[in-house]
């Protein structure tokens, strides 16, 4: 029979490393959202101006911006969708989201009616019926 000697068969502590290579994958990718996000406001764009409005409120819900390039192209996450494909990710986001989804519309004050439309009817096929142009106001545009 053995006799046990008084070494300790080894430490209780917890192993760290996984818990903090997830910790710095949540930062890297919040990180790089974050960052795409304010690309996608960032876009170069004279936006029309308006003298009546509000400006909006930071609200809990979510919010999706499509740009409307001078040229008429339609911009989702800083790529270029056409209308079926914005009105399929639109639904998409608009079934993930728990919340009630606000599309906003940032569009070049010389973009023709033609060009935000189908942004309109893709916003409408897919049940989102909360959307807003993104305008400066007639006072800053002098």
């Amino acid at each position: 029979m053995r006799i046990a000697s008084g070494r300790p068969l080894g430490s209780m502590a917890f192993n760290m490393t996984p818990m903090i290579d997830v910790v710095f994958l949540l930062i890297i990718f919040f990180l790089v959202s974050s960052h795409l996000a304010r690309q996608e406001v960032q876009l170069e764009l004279e936006l029309p101006s308006a003298s009546t409005g509000h400006v909006p409120r930071e609200a809990a819900e979510g919010r999706v911006t499509v740009n409307v390039r001078p040229d008429g192209q339609m911009l989702l996450g800083g790529e270029p969708v056409d209308a079926a494909e914005l009105a399929r990710r639109l639904d998409f986001e608009r079934q993930r989201s728990s919340e009630k989804l606000e599309v906003r519309v940032r569009s070049d004050r010389r973009v023709a009616y033609r060009y935000v439309e189908p942004v309109l009817l893709a916003c409408a096929r897919a049940g989102i019926w909360n959307v807003t142009f993104a305008v400066v106001r007639a006072e800053e545009n002098r």
